[in-house]
């Protein structure tokens, strides 16, 4: 098969873990006799640098014409340190969801074995943790109208605002998942207080009926927040709107012990994006210590989920468990020698090629 594979490093850390991505799709694609095509575009501060814009006009036709994009991560401290900066690399993110029509972004959340010492919860607590949090990506809070301050800046505003049909396509699609996983679906939402809640209530009631087969409860987002620490283990597949699906996502994502451990898929209308949950971490760029798993996790979701390769998804996701049980770690997770970012992803391209 042929695959053509945007190339969105971003900033930060982004270039670093790409370059073990393509590295760890190289190997795969020759073991299974596939042909790989790669194609570079900007995002991000790396783009407004260049161009004024965090996602230019050309980025856009590049993954268009894409069969998947691999996006790194975006965000620079000078944009941080300025909240009233009219550009700013994260709208490049929204832009790119926006105008690809990413309406689901999937994050599973899992634990590994030989890693438990390293999350911040009980050991008890994390056996048999798999859960997929399917979070709607271009609706709400983010992206409703109207947003903004008052003249004098001393007020601000924004605007949650969903449609029936944004609600019931995410719902639909949750469902689907659940009915390949365990079979159980929870909502979360905060219907007791917003009315937008209540329609995401509603309309997940409604399409239920269609999932017999399918166990569904429901959750306010307070109480989602704490049984995710409480007992992660209860949850099969977690729908909710962009706003929770964002905050809710960032917790689980500490029960791995790291946020440089899991993947996320964006999938929708267009070309699928695959990235790791992490951020830019200008902190540790150029040195060579990020951990890659992450982004070569995302490698395994667009094998999966873009190309319906599981054997592919598979291997690679074997590797990523060969290399943590071996303690092939960078600094976030090493227990004794640490590796580099590049020694990480050598030893899982390696394992792929002589497994």
């Amino acid at each position: 098969m042929e695959m053509n594979i945007a190339l969105l490093p971003g900033d930060g850390i982004g270039p670093e873990v790409m370059e073990e991505a393509v590295r760890v799709t190289r190997v795969v694609a020759r073991r299974y006799g596939h042909k790989v095509e790669f194609a570079g575009g900007l995002v991000g501060a790396a783009a407004i640098d260049k161009t004024g814009n965090p996602y230019p006009d050309e980025t856009h036709r590049l993954c268009m014409n894409a069969d998947a994009v691999l996006f790194g991560a975006i965000g620079h401290p000078r944009y941080d340190s300025n909240p009233r900066a009219e550009v700013r690399p994260e709208q490049g993110l929204l832009a790119m969801r926006k105008k690809l029509g990413l309406f689901a972004n999937l994050r599973p959340v899992f634990t590994f074995a030989s890693l438990m010492d390293q999350s911040p919860l009980k050991n008890h607590l994390l056996k048999q943790v798999d859960f997929l949090v399917v979070r709607e990506l271009i609706g709400g809070i983010y992206f409703g109208q109207p947003s903004g301050r008052s003249e004098d800046g001393g007020t601000a505003f924004d605007t949650c605002l969903y449609t029936r049909e944004e609600i019931e396509r995410i719902v639909d699609l949750a469902f689907g998942f659940a009915m390949e996983r365990k079979h159980r679906l929870t909502l979360v939402d905060k219907a007791n207080v917003l009315a937008t809640s209540r329609l995401w209530r509603e309309v997940t009631m409604e399409v239920s009926k269609r999932y017999p087969g399918v166990d569904t409860d429901y959750l306010f987002v307070d109480n989602a927040a704490m049984q995710i620490i409480l007992n992660p283990s209860r949850f099969d597949v977690l729908v909710t709107e962009n706003m929770f699906g964002d905050i809710l996502t960032d917790e689980a994502s500490v029960i791995a012990g790291s946020l440089g451990l899991l993947p996320s898929a964006s999938i929708g209308l267009h070309t699928s994006v695959f990235e790791p949950i992490h951020g830019s971490y200008p902190q540790a760029a150029g040195k060579n210590i990020a951990n890659p798993l992450a982004m070569i996790l995302s490698v395994a979701m667009m094998f999966e989920y873009g190309f319906q390769m599981k054997d592919e998804a598979g291997l690679i996701r074997a590797a990523v468990e060969a290399s943590v049980n071996e303690r092939v770690g960078t600094p976030d997770i090493a227990r004794g020698k640490t590796c580099s970012t590049r020694d990480v992803g050598e030893w899982i391209a390696g394992y792929i090629d002589n497994a």
